[in-house]
């Protein structure tokens, strides 16, 4: 019996990350919810990753973030942090 190149029940997190979602070990989606920090007023807002609006900030409406066609692309300035899930 002649042996793989590659481990397939333990597949290395890079390889695993350019997979398709539902083709991954175990799968899990592309998006996730994240806090976005307002680089005028400092205030957090929580936004979706592949927002298809236009996200403004809720004090001050700045835009926070602008959509592609897939992720959306933060405004330069603002940091964010992925929220944890449950």
């Amino acid at each position: 019996m002649t042996q793989l190149a590659v481990d397939l029940l333990h597949p290395s997190v890079e390889v695993e990350k350019r997979k398709h979602k539902l083709k991954r070990l175990v799968q899990s989606p592309n998006s996730f919810f994240m806090d976005v920090k307002c680089s005028s007023c400092l205030n957090i807002s929580t936004v979706f990753s592949h927002a298809q609006t236009v996200v403004l900030c809720g004090s001050c409406s700045q835009v926070l973030c602008q959509p592609t066609g897939g992720k959306a692309r933060l405004t330069e300035g603002c940091s964010f942090r992925k929220k944890k899930a449950f």
